[in-house]
């Protein structure tokens, strides 16, 4: 008898345990309908009304991704036509230059004067030694990644581009580097004015910064970097729009989401780091401190900066990184939900097994 009553003790403490997880199970079940419904869920007999209901194009049949319009660009080939009238090119080939490596391969090179550009330790200024024309060959080298070019022929470009790669840190695709590149024209002016950007879009040097001119031209080539690296970080945020494009349209049709638990994560620390880089380690949201010390430039560079649209860009980026951000802790959301369910069905199954073994135990203990 005092085996029997043990054995039911034993019996009923296993079955309230079943009824407490299938509670808990019940409970959580509940917040995942919520949080599926939150996401607009739509099941297949809904969709089915819906599109048998709706009138001719009011149906969504796919998620349309509206994609980053190319910006219109002055082309390279017809740079240097007009007499006067010189080029400028921008590139941005890695996240990070080694700068003190750089100088001292400028200097073994021996065909570029070099220095860093007065109260800005993350600029080298370069001048070509051997000159081919009146106009000077300059180059400013950013420590971020970037290369501005004055007056450089494609040919010796290219080979700054392949010297470049030995002091890159993460370089660039070199069909992304030359897509997003940037390409402007630069003049000089006789007239009483200070240096300007026209409203055919040329940067104009004036005689009277003849004194500070490197100083102009660098004011000129940080906007043009900044414009070309935001170009980069839009072109990778687009690449990931692409990526998750396929999983929104699993979640609007009810399909089983292609992403694991591992990914998901991925994919969140990916669009961290780029807000990272646009927000923290860039001067898009803020003046450099540059202009503190040089205010007669600032409004130079403010006005280059409205001409490439960095704060309407970067507000832009701003925007598509949050929606981003939602997107992926939803789907993170969801399957943290179905790997605790998973695991909750497992323990209830375990437990139901140890409850029939103790009853069969029993029936074989006492039926014998």
């Amino acid at each position: 008898m005092y085996f029997l009553c043990k054995s039911l003790i034993t019996v009923t403490t296993k079955s309230t345990k079943v009824l407490n997880l299938f509670k808990n199970f019940s409970t959580n079940t509940s917040i995942l309908n919520q949080k599926l419904a939150s996401a607009k869920f739509i099941s297949k007999a809904d969709l089915v009304s819906r599109f048998v209901s709706s009138k001719p194009h009011e149906s969504i049949t796919s998620v349309q991704v509206k994609k980053r319009p190319a910006r219109k660009k002055k082309s390279l080939e017809t740079e240097g036509i007009t007499p006067g009238v010189y080029n400028v090119v921008a590139y941005a080939t890695a996240e990070e230059y080694n700068l003190e490596g750089l100088i001292d391969g400028l200097k073994k090179q021996d065909l570029y004067n070099s220095h860093l550009v007065p109260n800005e330790e993350d600029v080298v200024y370069a001048n070509a030694k051997y000159k081919v024309e009146k106009e000077p060959r300059e180059i400013f080298f950013f420590r971020e990644g970037g290369i501005v070019l004055w007056n450089i022929t494609d040919l010796e470009s290219t080979n700054l581009l392949s010297f470049l790669r030995q002091y890159e840190q993460d370089s660039y695709a070199e069909r992304l580097v030359q897509a997003e590149s940037e390409v402007m024209n630069y003049k000089y002016q006789m007239d009483d004015k200070f240096s300007c950007l026209d409203k055919e879009g040329n940067f104009v040097l004036s005689n009277l910064d003849n004194e500070n001119m490197t100083l102009v031209k660098y004011t000129f080539s940080n906007a043009m970097f900044l414009s070309v690296k935001l170009s980069i970080w839009e072109a990778s945020l687009e690449k990931y729009i692409e990526e998750i494009e396929n999983v929104t349209n699993d979640l609007k049709r009810g399909k089983k989401i292609k992403l694991s638990r591992e990914d998901a994560l991925r994919k969140h620390g990916e669009l961290f780091a780029l807000r990272h880089y646009l927000n923290l380690s860039s001067d898009v949201l803020d003046t450099p401190d540059f202009y503190w010390e040089n205010e007669h430039l600032e409004g130079l560079y403010n006005q280059v900066c409205a001409y490439f649209c960095i704060n309407k860009r970067s507000k832009v980026m701003n925007e598509k990184i949050n929606h981003c951000v939602e997107l992926i802790g939803l789907i993170s959301h969801h399957l943290d939900d179905k790997h605790h369910i998973r695991l909750e069905w497992m323990i209830i199954i375990l437990i139901m097994v140890e409850v029939v073994f103790e009853i069969i135990h029993y029936v074989d203990r006492y039926t014998h």
